[in-house]
């Protein structure tokens, strides 16, 4: 074997000699030996065990290539670490890593692989050291990223530096080329970081300035949505991001933005406003369209009626969409002729195409007005209203509405009356309508007044009956003496349930008993009426009266201030009974109703 590094080995100062001769290669002259000795010595400091060196293919076998690295033995390396080299031939310069000087059987050691791995991760941490852009091969996808093959080692490429927008499906980068710089080295886990998201920062860097310098309001750019939220969508204009507003899309109703736009979709936007500090960018798309009510029929006036689709229910009206961009509101009160508002959806729902009335339009403003009661006649104009609903006659309606005065009545669509407290019962006392009916319930009335041009209506109930006082001004005398329950009882004194269901008040000293004790709630007992008012529906009655004298403070209907003492009627005279004459037992079949 020869080597340029080597002077020719010559053999002949080697022969054996004769007997008598002098030892093995004494045909050297001690120049000679000191210079092969040299060789020696470099030859073996060349072998330098764990580093990488570059060696010579001196022979291929079926599993092994021998490599000459300039040592004293040649070194031998699997053939499966040269796939690589389809065409490796003898003669060929490879770097191999030294694993071993020399084995038992005097042989070097020698791996292609660990060399190119050394060699790699050298690499590796010079790209890092000097910001390095190394192009590598996407191997495979792996959770939260992609694997890029780099000087023959697997680097980790994150899924978020992968590009400055949001990347929805690895799988297309598999297969291709890709600049990368190294960004992290974990030696503990051999791990590398890289990132390709760098490198497009770095230009993008150089756009964004440049769009910054030269952007101004009413500047009209392309771009490409890259997220989109439900209250708007982000659209990347070339390294600057600017936001349009899903109010500034359309000028129709839009609820979210992918009703009308999608993800990666290029698209045309206006400059509508720019913070320089903050660098926020506003963009606008409905703006660089007409605006709808410009192109609104001139035919639409006030009065004309129109087609819709209702967009939006509110509390306090529907909103139509008379044409896209072109809305009108109904209010509430514009719905139904009836005066007690309702809730709209009541009437409509969003999706509904319905007809309306245009009651205002202003084309300056933009602003339009609209109802559906005006579809229909208003019934207090109409010619019988009057007739209908004239004082006297009798009705059937449904109670809508309570207050503290009384109840309001709805007798049909729009006409509602008003019953007022103390026109509920000619008997009972009641302080609020609740104690006597609830909302949603039928109640039979009489129209006691009527005010067209006021669109107001007097009902009452109790006038479907006559007046019962006219008959207790004949059965309640001063000095009759009837049964009573007492209902309730304060320091005022007590109301106690009379016959055909009057009620009775008695002072607290015309609740004292003949054994002197007080009377109480629940009892029954006689009393006797010592003041009766038609007038006022009220009459005073006593228990204590009905066995012996008292005094008792008379007041007139005219509620005079005047005192007298009145000598009561002694208990002996004068009861009354159920039933007495037709009129009371009439009168006791209406009030059991």
């Amino acid at each position: 074997m020869s080597n340029s590094q080597f002077p020719e080995f010559d053999w002949s100062k080697f022969s054996v000699k004769k007997k008598g001769s002098k030892g093995f290669g004494d045909g050297y002259n001690e120049a000679e030996k000191n210079t092969l000795l040299s060789l020696y010595a470099q030859a073996q400091s060349q072998a330098v065990k764990n580093e990488v060196i570059t060696g010579t293919v001196v022979s291929i076998t079926e599993r092994e290539v021998v490599v000459n690295i300039n040592s004293k033995s040649d070194g031998l390396v699997p053939l499966s670490e040269f796939r690589d080299l389809v065409d490796l031939k003898i003669g060929d310069s490879v770097e191999v890593y030294v694993e071993g000087v020399e084995d038992a059987n005097g042989q070097l050691a020698l791996s292609r692989r660990k060399a190119r791995i050394v060699k790699a991760w050298k690499a590796i941490e010079d790209a890092l050291a000097n910001d390095t852009i190394i192009e590598g091969v996407v191997k495979r996808r792996t959770k939260g990223g992609l694997i890029v093959d780099i000087f023959g080692l697997e680097a980790f490429l994150p899924g978020s530096q992968i590009d400055v927008k949001p990347i929805r499906d690895f799988d297309i980068f598999v297969g291709k080329k890709m600049e990368v710089k190294v960004v992290k080295i974990n030696y503990a886990n051999d791990n590398v970081v890289v990132s390709h998201k760098v490198l497009i920062e770095k230009d993008l860097e150089q756009q964004k300035a440049e769009i910054l310098n030269n952007l101004e309001k009413g500047q009209v750019l392309e771009g490409v949505i890259k997220n989109m939220t439900n209250f708007g969508v982000f659209i990347d204009l070339g390294g600057v991001d600017g936001l349009l507003h899903i109010t500034d899309i359309s000028w129709g109703r839009v609820t979210h933005p992918e009703e009308v736009l999608k993800l990666d979709q290029k698209v045309t936007v206006v400059v509508l406003d720019f913070d320089e500090d903050k660098k926020r960018i506003s963009l606008g798309m409905k703006q660089l369209q007409a605006h709808p009510w410009d192109s609104l029929p001139v035919e639409i006036q006030q009065g004309s009626k129109v087609r819709g689709k209702v967009v939006n229910v509110a509390d306090y009206g529907a909103f139509i969409e008379v044409i896209p961009g072109v809305e009108g509101l109904i209010h509430v009160s514009e719905m139904s002729w009836s005066q007690h508002l309702r809730n709209p959806q009541d009437f409509m729902k969003v999706g509904d195409e319905i007809e309306a009335v245009v009651l205002m339009i202003d084309r300056t403003e933009r602003k339009m007005s609209l109802g559906i009661k005006q579809l229909t006649e208003d019934p207090w104009t109409k010619n019988d209203f009057v007739t209908k609903y004239g004082v006297g006659t009798q009705h059937a309606g449904t109670v809508r509405n309570l207050t503290n005065f009384g109840l309001f009545l709805e007798l049909e669509e729009g006409v509602d009356g008003l019953v007022h407290v103390s026109d509920l019962s000619w008997t009972r006392k009641i302080k609020h309508p609740s104690e006597f009916v609830k909302v949603g319930d039928k109640l039979d009335v009489r129209v006691l007044e009527l005010d067209v041009e006021q669109r107001r209506l007097a009902l009452g109930h109790k006038q479907l009956e006559e007046n019962p006082w006219d008959t207790f001004e004949t059965i309640f005398t001063i000095g009759s003496i009837h049964k009573g329950t007492v209902n309730t009882k304060n320091d005022k004194g007590a109301t106690v349930e009379l016959p055909y269901g009057v009620e009775g008040f008695a002072t607290p000293k015309h609740l004292i008993k003949a054994d002197n004790g007080k009377i109480e709630a629940g009892e029954n007992l006689d009393f006797k009426v010592i003041e009766f008012s038609k007038e006022e529906k009220k009459i005073i009655i006593s228990h204590t009266a009905t066995f012996k004298e008292v005094k008792e403070e008379k007041k007139t209907t005219k509620r005079k201030d005047d005192e007298s003492d009145v000598q009561l009627e002694p208990a002996s005279e004068t009861t009354t009974s159920l039933g007495d004459s037709e009129a009371l037992a009439k009168l006791k079949e209406n009030e059991g109703k």
